[in-house]
């Protein structure tokens, strides 16, 4: 599936009808195709649209050692998630005569962030923000869903879900049984605590 439904569509253009700036949130377990909802989205309106993903906050790999996470890349206190709130609010705030925005991007080929590498422009009508924690009630997390005027959860079978992480972390370099093991150690337990989250969603997408 690379497209969205036509429930999904209705909301998008009830959600815009009025014309003014809407952040639009999507939550999910890790690989269950979120960035890909997104894009869907974002092809869908053109210009009007942006994804801003939330793992443009994963803290730097120097800092994870510093702190002791690098095991748990990830999880919610490997982020900024102080910085992410400020970032959604600021793009709350923009107005259409207004500065462009910019906001940083995770690489997944060298595995950190790049500051400013996504550039919301004060034109942008719809802002797309995906993410594993954005209805995670726990520390400045806890302000994110505030900022977003709707947000969907994102769903998939589990299985098809893990095989599609295992595949991911052998891309990016682990073998196939150390990526095995991340998702059983880390990846999981991540899941776990982001399904508790799904009632608060205002809409699930089943997806495939």
């Amino acid at each position: 599936m690379n497209t969205v439904g036509a429930a999904e569509n209705a909301r998008i253009q009830n959600l815009l009808a009025d014309g003014r700036r809407k952040l639009l949130g999507l939550v999910g377990a890790p690989g269950a195709g979120k960035s890909t909802v997104a894009e869907a989205i974002r092809r869908s309106l053109g210009d009007r649209a942006q994804v801003v993903p939330m793992d443009g906050f994963h803290l730097a790999n120097v800092e994870l050692q510093r702190l002791g996470r690098a095991d748990r890349k990830g999880a919610p206190d490997t982020f900024d998630s102080a910085g992410y709130v400020a970032l959604l609010q600021r793009l709350r705030e923009q107005r259409p005569d207004g500065n462009i925005v910019y906001a940083p991007e995770f690489r997944r080929e060298i595995e950190e962030p790049i500051a400013g590498a996504i550039a919301v422009l004060p034109s942008t009508q719809l802002v797309i923000t995906e993410g594993n924690y954005l209805l995670h009630d726990a520390g400045p997390w806890a302000g994110a869903a505030a900022m977003l005027d709707e947000v969907w959860y994102v769903d998939i079978d589990d299985a098809v879900r893990e095989q599609r992480l295992v595949q991911r972390h052998q891309q990016f370099g682990r073998s196939a049984e150390a990526a095995r093991d991340w998702v059983a150690s880390t990846d999981a337990p991540n899941a776990r605590l982001i399904a508790a989250t799904r009632a608060r969603a205002h809409h699930v997408l089943a997806w495939s």
